[in-house]
């Protein structure tokens, strides 16, 4: 270990231990991560989510609203002064104009505080009696979920991450053009910027349309989010076959291992330090619906995608003294199912299950070290009503919306999930193309207009009971 990497992690440790007194004996701090892979609807679940606990009139579920235990809620400045703060009045404002739409995507790390004050409950509510109210703030931090995929990265070395990624090419739409740009390349040549410049560009627009095409794992992640490194050394490398001889200093192969190796050493590590390491509960939101929609090899990628996920996590038990001795380890993870609003209400239930089957092996891991993990179906702002349409004789269930493309309103049957997962999950891991019994559809709404009452957040479904899950035993 080097002697700044030392010294960094003890400057590290003390801060922890006088942030566990202050949290333990003054107002305790829960630090809520929030990530999702695309489209999986973070910037909606965490604006609805606030919008939810400050107006907490649809919150039954969460039993400290429900009983009244939560005297009030408000939004205090993040202690985190060089983190960009989560828009959340702007994103607030989209989904519930008079021209509602969805906000725009959040494409780096931002926080939130949210404040709530609590009346104890129990026997604490004889100390609560004397001492009034107590103050428990939630630091909400959302980041991408391309990121997080990267600390796998952090295990793998330059040649084992190009294999497996070749590997995966025929599996993905999109790859033609970094395929054709490899062709002809000698990794043991004399390096050369041109070239690298040539194969990154290739290889991050595969990367972008195999996203787009329902894929999950585009690592690295900051080749889809580049920011202010566009352009940057540490972003322009790609995939190489292995060589089939010597690769000298100064060749292509040796570049880009350089250049991998700096990627995990300046980007990824710093996240997994300033943020990652520092969380206590984690909500993972998953597009299943677009993966099924997409096919059995996207179902197959996004089972493989959240199993790296979790290995990513340090779950365990928080303990007080545990977090003097080794920092924070995560508590609860919750694996959210999105959109569950293009679903009748009588195929939520299958679409839990296909979720706790998708997570059955990373779930285990976790289960294992004593994190506390669930999954289950939401919609963090709903934007569909149900009904039951007749069409020869046969009755369907289906949701009703207004469609992104025409603005118009429409009906969707979207087809019916299978009751057994394995129907699924089968033919995915054996690499079918295309499912055989199946067709399973997703149109795009757009937010709804809503009419809310005093007192009352944006409709969802089951957003009340991922918040017990998440935040109920700290609100008690």
């Amino acid at each position: 270990m080097r002697i700044g990497d030392l010294a960094d992690g003890m400057t590290r440790g003390v801060e922890g231990i006088a942030a566990s007194v202050s949290e333990t004996f003054m107002e305790p701090v829960l630090r809520l991560g929030v990530t999702g892979l695309s489209r999986a609807g973070k910037t909606v679940f965490i604006t609805s989510l606030v919008a939810n606990l400050l107006d907490r009139g649809r919150m039954p579920q969460l039993r400290a609203a429900a009983s009244g235990a939560i005297v009030s809620a408000y939004l205090r400045p993040q202690p985190d002064n060089t983190v960009p703060r989560f828009d959340y009045e702007a994103h607030l404002a989209a989904m519930t104009g008079s021209e509602p739409r969805w906000p725009d995507s959040t494409r780096a790390v931002s926080e939130l505080r949210l404040s709530l004050k609590v009346r104890p409950g129990g026997l604490g509510s004889i100390f609560g009696a004397v001492t009034g109210p107590r103050t428990i703030h939630v630091d909400i931090v959302d980041y991408p979920g391309e990121w997080l995929l990267d600390l796998a990265l952090m295990d793998k070395d330059y040649a084992e991450w190009a294999a497996e990624t070749l590997g995966r090419l025929d599996r993905r739409p999109g790859s033609d053009g970094f395929v054709a740009a490899l062709a002809g390349i000698d990794p043991g040549a004399p390096f050369d910027e041109a070239t690298a410049q040539l194969l990154a560009a290739q290889f991050t627009e595969a990367l972008n349309i195999a996203r787009e095409a329902g894929f999950s794992d585009c690592t690295p992640g900051r080749f889809l989010l580049p920011g202010e490194m566009a352009g940057s050394p540490v972003l322009t490398f790609a995939p190489l076959p292995v060589p089939g001889g010597s690769t000298p200093r100064g060749s292509l192969w040796r570049e880009m291992e350089r250049r991998y190796e700096a990627y995990k050493r300046e980007v990824v590590k710093p996240f997994f330090r300033d943020h990652f390491s520092r969380i206590d509960r984690q909500v993972v939101l998953v597009d299943a619906l677009g993966a099924i929609h997409a096919g059995p090899r996207a179902v197959e990628d996004l089972r493989r995608a959240m199993t790296e996920i979790l290995g990513a996590f340090r779950p365990g038990r928080n303990a007080w003294l545990t977090r003097f001795l080794t920092g924070k380890r995560v508590e609860k993870i919750l694996f959210a199912a999105t959109k569950a609003d293009h679903l009748h209400h009588s195929q939520h239930a299958r679409l839990t299950s296909i979720m706790q089957a998708l997570m059955k092996e990373a779930r285990r891991r976790a289960d294992f070290a004593g994190a506390d993990t669930a999954a289950m179906a939401i919609a963090a702002l709903r934007a569909t009503v149900e009904e039951t349409r007749e069409q020869r004789g046969e009755s369907y269930d289906c949701v009703r919306g207004t469609l992104m493309s025409t603005g118009r309103q429409a009906a969707l049957y979207p087809g019916e999930l299978p009751e057994d997962p394995a129907l699924l999950l089968e033919p995915a891991r054996e690499g079918a193309e295309d499912w055989l019994d199946g067709d399973y559809q997703v149109m795009h709404f757009a937010p709804a207009r809503l009419t809310m009452k005093p007192g009352e957040g944006p409709p969802h479904i089951r957003l009340d009971k991922a918040a017990e899950f998440l935040l109920g035993d700290r609100l008690r």
